[in-house]
């Protein structure tokens, strides 16, 4: 059998004693480069062979007819380590794995925080387009295995700046976990990297609540998504950045009036609305419970007031507001016709409807009832793509695209 053990950064000196008995009566140490130092300095090391197991092609040739042999691997073998290869190309029934605590166990034991709900994604070798998809779920811990040679936990904190939620999360630098030299440090937004970085580490993200913002301060118009607080159980249900200046336009905002925000998710459109055009009065209608105290979070975090926040489910509750000169459409759903329906019987004249969309099967149902309300009818459909480090460089990630359905009702007589 070959021994296939985990270990931390401290090894060969951390391992159990058992283990470290397997080292001293082996005849032939595969290990990767860089622990070659600390097993010949070690008080145990005997006269076994060591090689290295860095190119796993060559090491397989030297193993295979190779008895009592032992290789030694990062925190869990089977776990995005060497396992996989040593399997495929030596059989199973050839080898035992000991596994050791894998270095995402380790961070989130260093960061004393449960990680059962934790998600997980690896950088090495990839695109970057996989961490900047996965965080607009908004997941509510990411562990990102890193990888050196494309930048590491720079290249992280350039995908959440480029998502604009820097806010939202907390970046924890984790390096040579298990080593007696480990650092585990939070980095603020602004912050410099620190000088040194271990190629030996990961990046915990922690979603937190964005921190009070100075209303004064803010932008007017397309505030970061980070800056919203999000329903806990389910993060990045909202409309991103670039959608949401496109709605806001194609909404021809006047200085006063009743604008209603169906769907109103978080609130983040009609509430930068109201930025926009405080006179206005925001009716803003969602469904999830909850809602109407984030979306009046929110609006306070904002420095606006919406004339209402209710939960309740369009088209019933759009009975008690007033009739409107603005109305937005969104949270999708099925009954969107009805939904629709009922906004054509009250919209006043001169009024406009938009709805944003993600199927094509919603545009083909909605705008023919705009048509035939007599609305005069445009459609667009809008794609934009966030930067993310690419090498030395630069890529473009995609959002998804949306289709915007937009409807204008005739001035009276």
């Amino acid at each position: 059998m070959i021994e296939v053990i985990g270990t931390d950064a401290g090894a060969p000196a951390s391992l159990p004693l058992a283990q470290q008995q397997l080292l001293r009566q082996a005849t032939l140490v595969a290990a990767p480069q860089r622990l070659h130092a600390a097993l010949i300095g070690w008080e145990g090391w005997g006269q076994a062979r060591l090689i290295a197991s860095d190119q796993p092609e060559a090491l397989l040739e030297q193993l295979r007819d190779q008895p009592d042999a032992v290789v030694l691997a990062s925190g869990d073998p089977l776990w995005f380590g060497i396992g996989r290869l040593l399997i495929q190309g030596l059989g199973a029934e050839r080898l035992r794995f000991q596994p050791a605590p894998c270095s995402l166990q380790l961070a989130f034991a260093r960061l004393a925080r449960p990680w059962q709900n934790a998600s997980w994604l690896s950088l090495h070798g990839r695109e970057p387009d996989a961490l900047a998809a996965r965080l607009q779920q908004r997941p509510e811990a990411l562990a990102v295995l890193t990888d050196p040679s494309r930048g590491g936990v720079a290249e992280v904190r350039q995908i959440l700046r480029a998502s604009g939620l820097e806010q939202a999360y907390g970046l924890w630098l984790c390096e040579r976990l298990g080593h007696p030299q480990e650092r585990v440090q939070r980095l603020a937004p602004a912050a410099p990297l620190p000088d040194g970085v271990d190629p030996l580490h990961l990046v915990v993200l922690l979603a937190e609540a964005p921190p009070p913002p100075d209303p004064l301060a803010l932008p007017l118009l397309g505030l970061p998504d980070g800056l919203y607080l999000q329903h806990p159980d389910r993060p990045g249900l909202m409309t991103k950045r670039e959608v949401r200046i496109q709605l806001l336009a194609d909404l021809d905002l006047p200085a006063e009036g009743v604008l209603w925000d169906i769907g109103a998710g978080v609130g983040s459109v009609g509430l930068e609305a109201l930025r926009l055009r405080p006179a206005l009065q925001l009716w803003a209608l969602e469904q999830r419970g909850g809602s109407a105290s984030l979306i009046a979070a929110n609006a306070e975090r904002l420095g606006v007031r919406p004339a209402g926040v209710i939960e309740g489910r369009a088209p019933e509750a759009l009975e008690q507001l007033p009739d409107p000169d603005r109305v937005l459409i969104g949270g999708g759903g099925r009954n969107r016709a009805a939904v629709l329906q009922a906004v054509l019987r009250r919209l006043r004249p001169a009024g406009v409807v938009v709805i944003p969309m993600a199927t094509l099967e919603a545009l083909a149902e909605l705008r023919p009832l705009l048509e035939e309300a007599g609305l005069a009818v445009s459609v667009s459909q809008h794609q934009a793509w966030r930067g993310a480090p690419l090498a030395d460089g630069t890529r473009l990630a995609p959002l998804n695209p949306v289709l915007v359905l937009r409807g204008v009702r005739a001035v009276a007589g």
